[in-house]
């Protein structure tokens, strides 16, 4: 193992413990104050306490059951996403597990709206933490990461459909005041994700220019994707012109633009929101 290799394992491994350690601690002030069900795994853990606790009187600590909801998370995790992937997720998963139930109850406030927002940035900041680390924390990430990768398609939004139904149940069980406030703090830690995390957004490249080959080979080199070339006609004044069509990850769109205009200044570069992919498309590996 090379010293980058190390420090880059290393500081995977910090990433995890911060982003654990957040999301405990949400849990036991923001989460726990304002009554919220935060989505996921933490949600579906959280309402099973609860019936337990006030129908049948029985008290379920978090750790233990949190662990065995994603046992099978973990198993597709680990055999479809990646090995190192799963094992610094687990790192998150673990921390989680044993912190929320020994740390003390905490209030930093009772306005049910400031709990529900900021209570969402931390849990959204700390998804994030472990996403750049290569990891997740738990539950319905593993799931979403792997629709993602499987089928080209940011599957962040289709969490909510989840949480949705955490939600339905329980306002029906315990009353619909906070289920609500519950769907703000969701929401919120979903835009978090979505506005922090680019990994998995995927933007349509059209560059109109003399240099193909250059733009082809930048391209190549910065992403590993492929391109199509198109011989066009410049309306404008009737000049043959080539086009290249490529699509790449959004976290690498600047990179690639100013590359682009490196090699070719007067290059014209329309970029495009893309939604969905059908075919193949180089992904880089979390391992």
């Amino acid at each position: 193992m090379t010293l980058e290799k190390q420090r880059r394992d290393e500081f995977r491994i910090i990433l995890c413990i911060i982003a654990g350690l957040l999301i405990s601690v949400n849990l036991r002030t923001f989460v726990h104050t304002g009554g919220l069900l935060p989505g996921g795994f933490s949600g579906l853990t959280l309402l099973i306490q609860s019936i337990f606790q006030e129908f049948l009187g029985i008290t379920i600590f978090y750790g233990p059951l949190y662990i065995f909801l994603n046992l099978f998370p973990i198993i597709i995790s680990y055999f479809k996403i990646g090995k190192k992937f799963t094992i610094y997720s687990c790192i998150t998963i673990l921390l989680v597990a044993v912190v929320t139930d020994f740390i003390p109850e905490i209030v930093i406030t009772y306005d049910i709206l400031l709990i529900s927002v900021f209570g969402g940035i931390v849990n959204g900041f700390a998804v994030i933490l472990c996403l750049y680390a290569g990891a997740t924390s738990g539950g319905t990430d593993f799931i979403s990461i792997y629709i993602s990768e499987k089928f080209g398609i940011d599957a962040w939004n289709y969490i909510l459909i989840f949480n949705a139904v955490l939600l339905i149940c329980d306002g029906f069980l315990f009353g619909w005041n906070k289920a609500l406030y519950s769907i703000i703090f969701q929401f919120t830690s979903t835009q978090v994700i979505n506005l922090g995390y680019k990994r998995y957004k995927k933007f349509t490249l059209f560059i109109v220019t003399d240099l193909p080959e250059e733009v082809v080979d930048v391209i190549d080199r910065l992403t590993n994707h492929g391109a199509t070339e198109m011989d066009v006609m410049g309306t404008h004044k009737n000049t043959p012109r080539n086009m290249i069509y490529s699509v790449i990850d959004a976290d690498e769109l600047k990179l690639v633009e100013q590359a682009i205009k490196e090699v070719d200044p007067a290059a014209f570069i329309n970029v495009v929101r893309t939604e969905q992919i059908q075919g193949r498309y180089y992904m880089r590996p979390n391992d």
